[in-house]
């Protein structure tokens, strides 16, 4: 049995490892591009770069604290509570990042001419702000003492705040259901669902009008938005279909006591949750044309052997999504 669980923890280290080579250069690729390219240096891109952020501290921090628990080190209470917030963190600023993007891209469809003077740059830098501020106050509320430590103490009158450091030891499940689920994950799902839809609404309205020429072309407008607003609608997807598994399994485990999951289960959950973090780069890049010349752009410049010196100017480019 024991030689059993090294064996199940080296393909669970295996595997994290691999993601998190995937997710951060991936991410950080994402975040240059937008340094590089003025084309992609406009809100709905500054909010990309949030996300990306949060992305690449996924691969570079939660990941690596998620080997420390899943080896269940005996260490302080706290100490512990430490190394599992800060996923808590980064799953609540990729949401919001997320919804912050949703609404953009509404803004762009409903309000097309006053929108570069409603959402300025400075606005945006503001809404980034405020999204990570509320996903530390969110993720580390545990910490304030949302957690077990009292129902440890009641379990044991010997109780030395030394744990064996696994997730579900020192995080509140009530705190995972009630608050994180049902407060801050599913109704932003659900409000990007419906912001979603009704920006393809509008969209399809516009495009079903039998407009004339003009300068504006809203046609062509309203065909990009299209375009990017099923790119971005495929993040959110994609983004739910990894995160709710997880969530799911812990309100089974919250209602149902007495359900004692598969690890395997709990691990191919925590899987799809940490490769998230790798999937958005994949799709910019085969969703977004702006991102995948540059990507393109930069690969030539700086790592291809037989770099393109035509490709120089990439402060220069200005590509139709």
């Amino acid at each position: 049995m024991p030689d059993d669980k090294g064996a199940f923890q080296v393909v669970y280290i295996t595997i994290e490892v691999l993601i998190a080579l995937v997710s951060i250069p991936g991410n950080i690729l994402v975040i240059w591009a937008v340094k590089v390219n003025p084309a992609l240096r406009d809100a709905t891109f500054y909010f990309i770069v949030s996300l990306a952020v949060a992305d690449v501290a996924v691969g570079a921090l939660a990941i690596p604290l998620a080997i420390i628990i899943n080896i269940g080190l005996e260490i302080h209470f706290y100490s512990c509570l430490m190394l599992a917030c800060p996923v808590l963190i980064l799953t609540e600023s990729s949401i919001l990042a997320l919804l912050a993007i949703a609404v953009d891209r509404y803004l762009r469809v409903k309000i097309p001419i006053r929108y570069k003077s409603v959402v300025t740059p400075k606005r945006a830098g503001v809404a980034i702000a405020c999204c990570w501020l509320i996903s530390f106050l969110v993720g580390l509320t545990p910490m304030f003492g949302w957690n077990n430590l009292n129902s440890m103490r009641k379990n044991s009158s010997e109780f030395k705040f030394i744990v064996s450091c696994q997730f579900e030891n020192v995080i509140s499940m009530e705190y995972m259901v009630y608050f994180n689920f049902f407060v801050w994950v599913l109704p932003p799902l659900l409000l990007m669902f419906v912001i979603y839809l009704e920006v393809f609404k509008i969209i399809r309205k516009q495009l079903n009008k039998k407009v004339g020429s003009s300068s504006t072309d809203p046609e062509k407008y309203y065909g990009k938005e299209l375009h990017i607003a099923k790119s971005l609608a495929l993040v959110l997807f994609l983004f739910a279909v990894s995160w709710l598994p997880l969530h799911i399994r812990n309100c089974v485990s919250f209602f149902c006591p007495s359900w004692n999951p598969p690890r395997i289960l709990t691990h191919i959950a925590i899987f799809l949750t940490h490769g998230n973090s790798a999937m958005n780069p994949i799709v910019y890049a085969f969703r977004i044309k702006k991102f995948r010349t540059t990507f393109l752009q930069i690969w030539n410049r700086y790592f291809s052997c037989k770099a393109d010196k035509n490709m120089n100017n990439i402060d220069n480019t200005d590509i139709a999504i």
